[in-house]
């Protein structure tokens, strides 16, 4: 075989092989979902992307690296959930359900009436807020150093707070307090022949 034959199909491999590394580091990134935590929006173990560049708003679906934000997370594992809080943002979440955000109501129409009360077990039973959240799992001082003041009020700067969809199952912010802005990989999509795909990929109220 003479060069210029090899080369006329090494190249295109070669370049195959760059672009799909660059589109990986730089754009996008395959996630499985793992667990119940994100049902009935999100399965166990059905395969999105996390798009690096897609910017975050609340309610966005996203992938971060949860190792060193859940204490019981392993190293480069990765969470889905959703982002109830920006930056700056105060929450509280009643027994009945109702989210708010700023005061203002949020009606979640991306789980039904029941599961957002189911949103509200164990420890949350009554409902919560920032503040009674880190007391209730001692994430208080970890933030209180990050943010300056021992009332962890509102979602501190380059930090969000996420929930799963799936309330009554999912381990989130409410047990580990937020997830830097560094953590996170990308915003989740799916495909638009997707029954769902607006709940996932754009939803507002």
């Amino acid at each position: 075989m003479t060069l210029k034959k090899a080369l006329s199909w090494l190249i295109p491999i070669a370049v195959g092989l760059l672009l799909a590394i660059g589109i990986r580091v730089f754009w996008l990134v395959p996630v499985s979902v793992d667990g119940a935590s994100m049902e009935p929006n999100l399965q166990n173990n059905q395969r999105v992307v996390a798009i690096k560049t897609s910017p975050v708003k609340r309610f966005s679906v996203v992938v971060f690296n949860a190792y060193g934000v859940d204490s019981n997370a392993a190293k480069g594992e990765k969470y889905v959930k959703r982002v109830i809080g920006l930056p700056g943002d105060s929450i509280r979440y009643t027994k009945t359900g109702k989210l708010y955000v700023n005061g203002k109501y949020q009606a979640q129409n991306f789980i039904s009436k029941y599961q957002q009360k189911a949103g509200t077990v164990s420890q949350f039973a009554n409902g919560f807020t920032l503040v009674s959240a880190a007391r209730q799992n001692d994430w208080s001082n970890k933030w209180s150093l990050a943010i300056g003041n021992n009332r962890i009020n509102k979602v501190p700067k380059n930090c969000y707070f996420v929930m799963g969809d799936h309330r009554s199952v999912s381990e989130d912010g409410r047990y580990y307090g937020f997830v830097p802005k560094s953590k996170l990989v990308g915003v989740v999509k799916v495909g638009p022949w997707k029954s769902n795909h607006k709940i996932i990929n754009d939803y507002t109220n």
